[in-house]
């Protein structure tokens, strides 16, 4: 285990999954969100977003969260473990709720500084309006995983204590 991608919608646990796999492994964690905003919730430019995660993708080692489409493909042909998170929609926002109310006001360890966490209309509506097409998207990451890729469909915390104690 070198590289692992690591997908699944929000709230699933992706930023949480890809620290715990840093930490047994030694493998450097890196998180999507840091390179999509910059301070101030300002989304980087998409040419730029795409340079900074195939930077990473071209590493020889890494833990990669989260998604950003146009370098997905290249990602999953050089990771050599996929982890699929795939979590039930009311467990999935209770975690959003709750870590919205842990980090009110200040910013995840996840994101830039400058983005303090904070009740997003927008963003519970586009969790509501992905619910069934990303996690389509995400159960077709899985199936084009070549055969040289470990792919881990975890699918209740239950799997996700077992996979881990697995490393």
């Amino acid at each position: 285990m070198k590289r692992v991608m690591v997908i699944g919608q929000p709230g699933s646990g992706k930023s949480t999954i890809a620290r715990a796999i840093g930490k047994k492994t030694g493998l450097p964690v890196h998180h999507i969100d840091l390179i999509h905003w910059k301070a101030g919730w300002v989304e980087r430019d998409k040419a730029e977003k795409i340079t900074l995660a195939m930077e990473i993708q071209n590493r020889d080692e890494w833990v990669f969260e989260g998604g950003l489409g146009a370098t997905k493909a290249h990602r999953l042909a050089r990771a050599d473990t996929l982890v699929c998170l795939d979590f039930p929609l009311w467990l999935r926002a209770w975690r959003v709720f709750k870590r919205t109310l842990i980090y009110y006001g200040q910013t995840r360890p996840d994101l830039p500084d400058g983005c303090p966490e904070q009740f997003n209309f927008e963003f519970w509506k586009w969790i509501w309006d992905t619910r069934t097409i990303g996690r389509a998207q995400n159960h077709k990451w899985m199936a084009q995983a070549g055969a040289d890729v470990a792919v881990h469909h975890l699918k209740s915390p239950r799997d996700v204590r077992r996979f881990l104690a697995t490393l």
